[in-house]
């Protein structure tokens, strides 16, 4: 089990056509702390509990399982606004590896950050990360802005 993440998140200029083909989950998210960070997140039927370290790129990252009852108590102590989410995986090609084995992440944002869309990606080494060619359909990259990380977005509704 890898205690870390590697990724890249952009705005995303075009969406990608047929999404409903794609695999989707239902997010819901709250944070019971932003520094350290420390995260409820329910996944359609799946709860989890994650502390995520400092940094944006690669940083360190743990995630628990939890109960729906202890993930039913807890949402309820997270400071902010609830983040509620679609999540569409969508593979894309690799270009480090001349395959199709990354995942596009794309959010679609509701409540108080309707408007926001974003893709992320994650990867399994720092060379990946710096050789990915981001797809057309992508627009500006967000990863090292902070007001696009979903811990300042639960204290900072969308505008």
């Amino acid at each position: 089990m890898k205690n870390y993440e590697i990724e890249r998140k952009f705005l995303i200029k075009e969406m990608p056509p047929d999404l409903e083909k794609y695999p989707r989950l239902e997010i819901e998210q709250g944070y019971l702390s932003t520094k350290p960070v420390l995260r409820v997140r329910r996944e359609n039927d799946n709860y989890y509990m994650t502390y995520k370290g400092k940094g944006y790129s690669l940083r360190e990252e743990y995630n628990l399982p939890l109960t729906e009852e202890a993930y039913d108590k807890l949402i309820k102590k997270a400071d902010g606004v609830i983040i509620t989410k679609e999540r569409y995986n969508i593979p894309i090609e690799n270009s480090y590896e001349d395959s199709y084995d990354l995942i596009a992440q794309v959010d679609i944002f509701h409540g108080p950050h309707e408007g926001l869309r974003m893709v992320e990606v994650e990867f399994d080494t720092i060379e990946e990360e710096q050789s990915f060619t981001p797809p057309e359909w992508f627009g500006e990259e967000v990863t090292e802005d902070y007001k696009y990380s979903n811990s300042w977005l639960s204290e900072h509704p969308f505008s």
